[in-house]
This record gives C-alpha cells, structure tokens and sequence, in this order.
C-alpha cells in the first residue's frame, strides 16, 4: 500500500481532520518555554519529529526507546516545535509529521555540556527519568533544547502536526496543519 493511501485510511479510521496548528510561530529563535528547565514531576507540551510512516506506528502502538544517541537510550524530544520540525534531518519537510505529545518528566537531570559525567548514565545508574540539554549549551548543532525520556510511557500523543500542503523549504518559511 503506498503512502497516499495509509494516510487516508489512517485518517478515515480515526476520524481525523485538519486544522491550523496554534502553537506553532516561524522564529529563528528558541522556544521561551526552552530556556527553562523542566520542573520536577511536571507534565509539559512537547514534540517529537518522525516520518509519515513512523508516526502512525507511534499514534497506534505508542513510542520504543531509541537504541542510543546523543543522551543514551529514550526517546527524544522537545519542547521547541521548531527543533522537532527539522526531523528526521534525512526527510524533505514534505515527508515529516510533528506529533504534539503530553509529557511527564519526572525526576529531571540537566545535561550541558559534552563529556558530562552522567551524559548517558542519568537513568540507568542515577534513576532520572529525564534528561534535558538547554539551548545554546553547545551540545546540539542547532542550538535549540532537546530532551530525552526514559520511559515511554510517560508519554502521550495528542495530534499529528503535518506541514502545509502547497509549501516547500525550511520549517521556518512553511508552517505546518495538524490532524487529530
């Protein structure tokens, strides 16, 4: 079954529709809400940028860990749609979907430079459930935050944010409609 047609019948199947997405602003600049760090046991608005493919896997049988990365195993997100609407960084903007998720950090670690100490020991040997790089700490090339979350299930998908249709470029130029 090609592409066109999953969609459609994952849209059909559940009862889908498009809309605007609100959050979503072009800026060349980091989130605000990024530049702090996330509070212990709070559930925050993050993204999480995939594939057409990979997000109807993840809307219907929820995430898998990562096997590895920048921080070890998880899954990576963050609170900044900018940064997750430039994954996969392989895709043409056409071919990736946002989802907008409900995240649970739990107990936070702060990750700020390369070669920390506990870069990807912060869950497996200090039971965090969350590691969080901040913008500009010189970690990721963009320079926009990234989080990673142990567990999965801390996790919920509210929508699928896909870019405009009739628009080609960078995240920054195009804006995106979601489907939920």
């Amino acid at each position: 079954m090609d592409q066109q047609k999953l969609t459609g019948t994952f849209l059909k199947k559940y009862n889908c529709k498009m809309w605007a997405e609100d959050d979503f602003e072009p800026s060349t600049n980091p989130c605000l809400k990024s530049y702090t760090e996330p509070k212990d046991g709070k559930t925050y608005i993050m993204y999480h940028g995939t594939s057409k493919m990979a997000a109807m896997q993840i809307m219907g049988c929820g995430f898998s860990q990562s096997k590895g990365g920048m921080l070890g195993r998880g899954v990576y997100v963050s609170r900044d749609l900018q940064k997750a609407s430039k994954y996969p960084l392989d895709l043409p903007e056409h071919e990736r979907v946002v989802l907008k998720l409900m995240v649970s950090v739990g107990r936070v670690k702060k990750i700020d430079y390369q070669g920390h100490p506990m870069q990807k020991t912060w869950h497996t040997e200090h039971g965090y459930d969350t590691a969080w790089c901040p913008p500009n700490c010189g970690m990721v090339k963009s320079g926009l935050e990234e989080d990673c979350v142990w567990d999965p299930q801390r996790i919920t998908v509210i929508k699928a944010i896909y870019p405009k249709r009739g628009y080609s470029g960078s995240a920054q130029s195009s804006g995106y409609a979601g489907y939920y």
